[in-house]
């Protein structure tokens, strides 16, 4: 297996080069105004070690393959094209209204209900680029107002002269009849020719989004729009160095939901955090390899912390209606809490609470944290964690970056000390503490939301600074055992190259299984079948068109199942693949029964009041090779490691330095045992056992660390 995976993050490049039966990782700053600078310099570190050209690999591997939050940055700088949307006639103010919750979605939860200063979001599409069109279909599908061409060459000629760079198409209940979409497309290219327009893209909603709903099928397809040129100029750049550097094989696209595409296989919305799920990927599959059972997937990197779900059985946790930025989509992605709070995440004091807060804004790759040097000047974790001499000034990232300890005391003193005070080491104390009960309680917080304890899972920690700070994390959650995974500071890149090649599709439908006012089940099942053949076929046509063969493609069937008129939807998977019998029909109905009782509580089900299918959902996909992650249980028998030098730390609830060993590589070797305080600095990242921890290591690199009392 020879691949490349890159996670293209807010501060670092991530790159896992697999070459045959050796691994190899590597970092680099992210370049955000050329992409494929940071990642040919990532490219480079790993070459130099495997004694290769760049030539020689890239014309060798099987593939490339990029998570990226090109996306989630366009999104947050709002840079795009002028956008203009053509929506059925009466349904102007769809968008511009959200729903009656709107302003609230994508903020904090203190300030989702501050209604007195609520706003909505500044939005994608002003008022005067929304153009209405005679036309309506029932929700049936049945055309109720057929499609006024000369009203839709009318509404095109006015967006074009209003300077629109992508045109939109919403028309109401389009994924039932998806007719009039399909001919404003065509009396688009009729009106306006390639030749005329270049490239202005018109993206129809039923091809974004499957599933009934017309806001979030609206704010999908209106970010899928915006986000369309930034994606396609900016991978398109990534795409023409990797030609330039002699591979000639298609370029690999991570997505959110788990899976990857080609290229021109990917919406641009399922890009966005494509980085941190599939870091959620790797940590499925390494529960799955080495026999952990439940974990919590947490990335801590320098601009964020990913929090993410991992079930026994490897059932992942989907949102589909996410929140993206401030808008709700219809979109099935993995689900993800994000904190902000990484290793650049700045610290300031709020004067409201009287202490110190961390993020969520963030000193990124440019100029990023005041230690770098690079003109930062705020205070962030990541100074802190130098004042408190966890990181070595010069081996950071294996040397590539010096440390700046007195720009970091000055940027510390000059943010919080009229504030807390002037000793620089108490002040870095109270941002590390901050930072991690911050982490901790997010991941309690989505627990306990899901009725799951701390204690009941293994947490797992990756990311560049998840290993510096997992001690910190763990106590205050009150859990026993962490584990930091193979590769931990790439792990999320290490997951791009795992996932399968995945397309996912879906329907809304009106099916009911279980009818309480005539207390029968359902027997017609023609219908839902031939939707599963119809998503099926979908997913299918999808893969063959990236050159895979037929015969090795898998699918997965999934239904979105209530209680009656319940709003509440539950997910339920199921190997069957059509509805044949009424024990079928049972099996399903008892399966939903199951989980909707593990979701909510059992007892909690509401049988009598009827069974109904919302939306059926195909996977379609093709299983992938992937890196062996068996056999990283921890060992009994274990060996001490030796220091290669010392040097004094601070140590929250310790009030004095302590004269800490500090280890290098060697420490990784399998069976080492090592009992905290320890500093452990490797070439890829840091380790910090800290007062109370023991840290061991099992094989692959993998790390354990437990509590000693």
């Amino acid at each position: 297996m020879k691949r490349v995976s890159v996670d293209i993050g807010g501060t670092f490049t991530d790159c896992f080069v697999s070459w045959d039966a050796q691994y190899v990782q590597a970092k680099a700053l992210t370049t955000h105004h050329n992409l494929a600078l940071g990642f040919n310099a990532a490219l480079e570190i790993a070459i130099d070690e495997l004694n290769l050209d760049k030539h020689t690999l890239l014309s060798q591997v099987d593939s490339v393959r990029y998570a990226t939050t090109l996306g989630t940055n366009a999104l947050i700088e709002r840079k795009g094209p002028r956008v203009g949307m053509l929506i059925t006639e009466g349904f102007a103010s769809t968008v511009p209204c959200s729903r009656g919750r709107g302003h609230g979605d994508g903020l904090p939860y203190e300030r989702q209900h501050d209604v007195p200063r609520a706003h909505r979001p500044e939005p994608i599409v002003p008022i005067p680029m929304i153009q209405t069109v005679r036309e309506r279909c029932a929700f049936d599908g049945a055309v109720l107002i057929p499609l006024d061409e000369d009203d839709v060459r009318l509404k095109l000629r006015d967006l074009v002269d209003h300077g629109a760079e992508t045109i939109v198409v919403v028309l109401i209940n389009s994924v039932v009849n998806p007719d009039h979409e399909l001919r404003v497309r065509e009396i688009y290219l009729e009106e306006y020719p390639s030749y005329f327009l270049g490239a202005v893209p018109m993206l129809l909603s039923h091809q974004v989004a499957g599933r009934k709903g017309e806001y979030t099928r609206a704010t999908s397809t209106i970010i899928d729009g915006f986000l369309h040129n930034a994606m396609y100029h900016g991978l398109g750049a990534l795409e023409l160095n990797l030609r330039e550097n002699g591979y000639n094989k298609p370029m690999l696209i991570n997505h959110n939901s788990g899976g990857m595409a080609q290229l021109n296989s990917t919406d641009a919305l399922q890009t966005v955090h494509s980085g941190p799920v599939s870091g959620v990927a790797a940590s499925e599959h390494l529960a799955a390899d080495g026999g952990l059972g439940k974990v919590i997937a947490t990335d801590m990197g320098g601009t964020s912390f990913d929090i993410g779900l991992v079930t026994e059985g490897g059932q992942k946790h989907y949102d589909f209606q996410p929140v993206i930025d401030r808008w709700l989509v219809s979109v099935p992605m993995i689900h993800l809490v994000t904190l902000g709070a990484g290793g650049g995440s700045i610290a300031h004091y709020d004067r409201l609470y009287d202490r110190i807060k961390i993020g969520p804004e963030s000193a990124g790759s440019d100029p990023g944290p005041a230690c770098y040097g690079r003109g930062g000047t705020n205070a962030t974790v990541t100074d802190a964690d130098l004042l408190l001499g966890y990181l070595e000034p010069d081996n950071y990232a294996n040397g590539r970056i010096k440390l700046n300890a007195r720009r970091a005391e000055r940027a510390v003193q000059r943010t919080l000390g009229e504030h807390v005070g002037d000793d620089v080491t108490t002040i870095a104390k109270l941002i590390k503490e901050n930072v991690d009960h911050h982490m901790a309680n997010g991941i309690t917080t989505e627990l306990r939301s899901r009725g799951y304890a701390p204690s009941e899972f293994t947490m797992l920690a990756y990311g560049g600074n998840g290993p510096l700070h997992c001690c910190g994390i763990a106590q205050a959650l009150g859990i026993q055992r962490v584990l930091t995974p193979p590769f931990a500071s790439v792990f999320s890149a290490l997951g791009a190259g795992n996932v399968d090649q995945l397309h996912i599709h879906e329907k809304s439908t009106y099916t009911v299984l279980f009818d309480t006012s005539t207390k029968q089940l359902l027997t017609d099942y023609q219908r839902i079948n031939d939707t599963i053949v119809e998503l099926e076929q979908r997913g299918r046509d999808d893969l063959v068109r990236q050159g895979i063969d037929p015969s090795i493609i898998c699918h997965r069937t999934e239904f979105d199942m209530r209680y009656g008129n319940q709003r509440v939807e539950t997910p339920v998977a199921t190997n069957m693949e059509r509805l044949e019998n009424i024990h079928d029909v049972l099996a399903l109905i008892n399966e939903f029964h199951k989980r909707y009782g593990e979701q909510f509580g059992e007892g909690s089900q509401a049988t009598e009041s009827g069974v109904r299918i919302n939306t059926v959902r195909v996977s379609s996909y093709v299983n992938v090779g992937k890196v062996d992650f068996k056999e990283i249980q921890p060992f009994e028998q274990r060996v001490p490691g030796t220091a290669v030098s010392s040097r004094k730390c601070h140590f929250v609830g310790v009030d004095v330095a302590i004269d800490t060993p500090v280890y290098d590589d060697a420490a990784l070797a399998p069976r080492t045992s090592i009992d905290g305080p320890a500093v452990i600095t490797t070439v890829a990242t840091t380790y910090l056992v800290e007062p109370g921890w023991n840290f061991h290591t099992s094989n692959h690199g993998a790390a354990w660390f437990t509590r000693l009392d």
